[in-house]
């Protein structure tokens, strides 16, 4: 079994910074890729930021330059520092990560969701 443990969401100011964090545990033989999405009410949930195990980032474009995404040395932690919020960045942001477990089955797997408020 395999968990996603997200932490360090909360309430921020426009212009202001938070720092998310997820943990994964359990049965894992390989972390591939590890991200962010978002859901905002009323909309989909998209593509934050993505960081493989190896190779280059992804950002969703509106996040450019204000965030910034990064893997522990262990490779199980995810962090997503987020500066220069905007209130467009509220949503509820969830982690995912793409995991091989030890009976060799690989899925994808999320965290429970974790809330960003940016107020104006």
């Amino acid at each position: 079994q395999v968990q996603l443990v997200e932490s360090g969401g909360g309430l921020a100011q426009a212009g202001g910074s938070l720092r998310l964090s997820c943990t994964a545990s359990g049965s894992i033989r390989r972390i591939d890729s590890m991200g962010w999405y978002r859901e905002a009410p009323g909309k989909q949930r998209g593509l934050v930021a993505l960081i493989p195990s190896a190779g280059s980032t992804n950002y969703v474009d509106s996040v450019k330059g204000r965030f910034t995404i990064s893997r522990d040395n262990a490779g199980k932690t995810v962090h997503l520092q987020m500066n220069s919020l905007k209130p467009e960045d509220t949503a509820v942001y969830y982690c995912s990560a793409y995991i091989r477990t030890i009976d060799y089955t690989s899925m994808d797997y999320w965290g429970q969701g974790i809330q960003v408020t940016v107020s104006s």
